[in-house]
């Protein structure tokens, strides 16, 4: 019976790559000269560290730019509140990695809702969608890049 996983990923040494390329720019930005602004990434958290809130809302557009390169989707990025901690401003993002219950509830009823004959199971932090036809899935995998969520979902292990 033909099955697929939906899931929400985000490649691991992609997120390094690009928050290494952020701090290679800020290192070379003259608005960041002698500012010691910093991005660290410990797991799936990254720190932003600058002067002043402004500064960190240039880094954060530095971090659109640098994602959208690498391919990973911003929909994923959980921005936490901007701490002025003496003479400087921190802010901690975190990547939300996999699909939380709330989410896959929301995203099995949408697909049984949709009427297409398939069954949606969830497994853990992802989705399995199994149907008697190809087509079927298909047009699952339609519907929901169609629709509004708010995660990035990826599509994978397709079987026949």
């Amino acid at each position: 019976m033909p099955s697929f996983d939906i899931v929400a990923e985000v490649d691991k040494h992609e997120l390094t790559n690009a928050v290494d390329q952020m701090n290679r720019e800020i290192s070379n930005r003259f608005d960041f000269k002698g500012s010691d602004a910093k991005v660290t990434l410990k797991e799936f958290e990254m720190s932003l560290e600058a002067e002043s809130d402004f500064q960190l809302t240039q880094m954060r557009d530095i971090m659109v730019n640098k994602f959208a390169k690498r391919g990973i989707d911003t929909r994923c990025l959980d921005r936490g509140k901007v701490e002025e901690r003496g003479l400087r401003a921190y802010q901690t993002i975190i990547v939300k990695h996999g699909i939380d219950k709330e989410a896959a509830k929301k995203i099995t009823k949408m697909i049984k809702d949709s009427k297409i004959k398939v069954q949606a199971a969830i497994q853990g932090e992802q989705i399995r969608v199994t149907g008697k036809k190809r087509d079927d899935l298909q047009q699952v995998i339609a519907f929901l890049k169609e629709a509004d969520l708010d995660l990035p979902l990826q599509f994978n292990n397709f079987r026949d």
